[in-house]
């Protein structure tokens, strides 16, 4: 997967882009390099900056080489690319990143669709498990290994499809990128990748405080029952894995009652009241009649380019048919309005209906290009590119190797990226 974070971070509690700038300062790609897998490691904690466009991966970059130069092949600019490379495959697949890319361990039919509850409710017996769950609800943040782990305990040990997974993680991730998230799952699964990720109670030690280590637990085994566990065996009484059976519906392991359950935060399609964000109201386009207008929307919440004109009116949308389809926590919704007020006053919830004709007779609108952003809004408004860090790929590329390799041919240094 292709972020790391820490897991309690600035940006749960300061949506500003002077946290972000504080926690850009206190990066250290040589500590990040030598520790980034181990939960209490020093990953940077910019995720959620970079999801919804404070922070720009081109300036990372920058501010991070002002303090030293980097080779390309460095660790941190490796990550990088992979959030890049995500949106590389997103831009051709489209939608078909929501579908397995081809078959994993098992058919997609061998999969249960729905999550189970104890998995939900932190409360299947397995502590790298339970506690990955907690802290994804009490942070919206979560360490790249403890994503992997629990995206491979659900597919593999639990054999629920990596789509409900997916879906559900993303709802309640600070950070959450639809690319980053459900392809991300897709290499753990198998079906975006050559082998499905599999991990045990070894690499949870190895990694992970003591509070998180599932001695004793279905993932305490060897790497050998847990590949046949995933293509389809299950366990018996004496716990190796025997022949293959139908899909899992229940935990492998029993639940500890010490461990107690958790209610999981309810996502909801719109924001909570009392957040300033409103509806366009009848004189809306009289008012910006002959104006500039730009969009400011949850994955671009920085300011306004410097080349619009001076009287331009700056509007933050917050877009009803993506919000239908994904919904958020209310952390999430207060953190991005957060974040919007700090660059624009006025701000709008809104379907294409109304701000078509909110917008129908500005002289301009313009707005940054993002795959989240429902296709329609292409119509409304003049998209501009997203900043990149690495240059753009026409062919889609199947592989991260690949595509890695196309992106940085010919070049030695991180700077040359710039």
């Amino acid at each position: 997967m292709s972020e790391n974070l820490p897991l309690l971070t600035d940006a749960v509690a300061l949506p500003t882009r002077a946290a972000a700038l504080a926690a850009l300062a206190r990066v250290r790609p040589a500590a990040y390099a030598r520790t980034r897998n181990h939960l209490e490691g020093a990953v940077t904690g910019l995720s959620p900056w970079l999801t919804h466009g404070v922070l720009t991966l081109p300036e990372v970059l920058a501010q991070v080489l002002a303090r030293g130069t980097l080779p390309v092949q460095h660790k941190l600019v490796f990550e990088f690319g992979w959030r890049e490379y995500f949106r590389h495959v997103w831009s051709h697949l489209g939608e078909g990143i929501l579908s397995s890319m081809h078959e994993g361990p098992m058919p997609d039919r061998a999969y249960a669709t729905v999550l189970p509850d104890d998995i939900r409710e932190a409360r299947t017996g397995v502590p790298a498990i339970d506690q990955a769950v907690r802290a994804l609800y009490a942070t919206g943040t979560l360490h790249n290994h403890a994503r992997m782990w629990l995206a491979s305990y659900v597919v593999h040990i639990r054999h629920v499809h990596w789509r409900a997974g997916a879906d559900w993680m993303v709802a309640h991730l600070l950070d959450g990128d639809l690319a980053s998230n459900h392809l991300s799952w897709q290499w753990v699964s198998g079906t975006g990748s050559h082998k499905p990720y599999l991990f045990n109670a070894e690499n949870v030690a190895r990694y992970a405080p003591a509070a998180w280590h599932s001695p004793g637990t279905v993932i305490d085994r060897s790497y050998a029952d847990l590949d046949a566990i995933a293509r389809g065996a299950r366990l018996d009484r004496d716990g190796a894995a025997g022949r293959a059976s139908p899909r899992s519906a229940g935990p492998t392991s029993p639940p500890d009652p010490a461990t107690g359950g958790l209610a999981e935060p309810p996502c909801f399609t719109e924001p909570p009241a009392g957040l300033g964000i409103i509806q366009p109201d009848a004189a809306a386009a009289a008012r910006l009649r002959g104006r500039t207008v730009w969009l400011t929307h949850p994955w671009a919440l920085r300011a306004a380019p410097a080349d619009l004109p001076t009287d331009a009116i700056v509007i933050g949308v917050i877009l009803r048919e993506h919000h239908a389809a994904w919904p958020w926590p209310e952390a999430r919704w207060r953190w991005v309005d957060a974040a919007m007020a700090a660059v624009t006053a006025e701000r709008w919830l809104v379907d294409a209906a109304g701000l078509r004709a909110a917008l129908s007779e500005a002289a301009a609108v313009r707005a940054v290009a993002d795959p989240h952003l429902p296709a329609w809004l292409g119509e409304v408004a003049r998209l501009d590119p997203a900043p990149c860090l690495f240059a753009p790929v026409e062919r889609h590329r199947a592989s991260f190797s690949s595509w890695w390799t196309r992106v940085t041919r010919g070049l030695s240094r991180a700077e040359d990226l710039l």
